[in-house]
């Protein structure tokens, strides 16, 4: 049982209501699909807990719900906070615009509020400074843009390429980098730009990723690119063209295509290669440049389809462990059986299927 969030490494932290899961201090729950999550506190991202600690702990969970009186509840969804301090989120059978209110609008939410706040403290700390005469407007402005230089130039990601090799992507990678169409397989890749190694070399290189790495690797980045989280009225938008495509399968494709005609609408506008490292806005049709909803909804679809590949591992477990137990069940029921008891079975059901009025012919 993990104790750390999957996606910001943070303490989950640990309950004292269900005994069957200690770890979390809210979890969600759906009994009719048997899924549990631990919700994080400090990036609210919601993590599958695993197969083999679930099913007794969404009883409890079931349980400790139905019996606190601090509730209140939808058709679809129920929020509860123990006396504990536990808080449950009871999934029924929603529809995915409310879901994606629970689930994506506390972290989407806590974003910008964030992200308002340290804009709004560096805003009056610059004025405190410029009102002072400790800063003229001239310095102010290269403070600005050295400050900006540095932020683009930090490390979002430390991952490996398709060779094992280390790799970092900057930030000001993520105004370049972008989903591509996957002509000849019908769906979607990822087009990241990054550096060799962890630290040292400064030559850009660029690879293309498909496939289940390419939906893990989107995701932490389309999280960075929406480190400012998002309004409601956005998340509304993004869950819709989410509910348009059909599903979060068919809406990375579109999106794909989306990014790709963007970006090459606006290719004649595009500055030399040599130039880009030096941009300070995203190149349209990039993961930083595309729309507030079109960046909630990629965000979404990778994590839901991350989760749903998750799931069909689970699937393909549970028909294993099935197929062992039947195994099992078959040599234990012979285990005790003499040799002769099965012969005389055997025979018996010869003299059975065999019609005595016509033994040539079975019945």
């Amino acid at each position: 049982m993990y104790t750390t969030c999957i996606f910001c490494h943070g303490d989950l932290y640990r309950n004292e209501a269900i005994e069957e899961f200690p770890v979390g201090r809210r979890l969600a729950f759906d009994g009719s699909r048997g899924r549990l999550w631990v919700v994080c506190r400090r990036c609210e991202r919601w993590n599958l807990s695993p197969l083999e600690t679930r099913w007794e702990a969404i009883e409890a969970c079931e349980r400790a719900f139905e019996t606190t009186r601090m509730r209140v509840a939808s058709d679809n969804i129920g929020l509860a906070k123990l006396k504990e301090g536990l808080e449950l989120v009871r999934v029924g059978d929603p529809v995915r615009q409310e879901f994606a209110a629970w689930r994506y609008g506390d972290q989407f939410g806590r974003r910008r509020k964030r992200a308002m706040l340290i804009t709004g403290a560096a805003a009056t700390a610059a004025g405190a400074l410029v009102v002072g005469g400790v800063l003229s407007l001239g310095s102010l402005w290269l403070t600005t843009r050295l400050t900006k230089t540095w932020y683009l130039k930090r490390v979002v990601l430390r991952t490996r390429n398709q060779g094992g090799a280390p790799v970092r992507v900057l930030r000001k990678h993520l105004y370049t980098s972008r989903l591509v169409p996957d002509r000849e397989g019908g769906g979607w890749g990822l087009r990241v730009d990054h550096l060799p190694g962890w630290s040292g070399g400064d030559k850009r290189e660029t690879m293309i990723i498909h496939g289940r790495e390419a939906i893990g690797l989107a995701g932490q980045l389309m999280a960075q690119a929406n480190r400012r989280g998002g309004r409601e009225s956005a998340i509304r938008r993004a869950v819709s063209r989410i509910e348009h495509a059909g599903h979060p399968e068919g809406f990375l494709p579109e999106a794909a295509d989306m990014a790709l005609h963007a970006f090459q609408r606006s290719a004649k506008d595009h500055p030399p290669a040599r130039k880009i490292e030096r941009m300070r806005k995203p190149l349209p049709g990039t993961l930083a440049g595309m729309s507030e909803s079109t960046r909630l909804a990629i965000e979404m679809a990778t994590h839901e389809e991350a989760e749903r590949e998750a799931l069909e591992g689970e699937l393909k477990e549970l028909e294993a462990r099935w197929r062992e137990a039947e195994e099992i069940a078959r040599i234990a029921d012979n285990l005790l059986v003499p040799e002769s008891v099965d012969g005389f079975i055997a025979g018996e059901h010869e003299r059975i299927d065999v019609d005595p009025m016509n033994p040539s012919r079975n019945v």
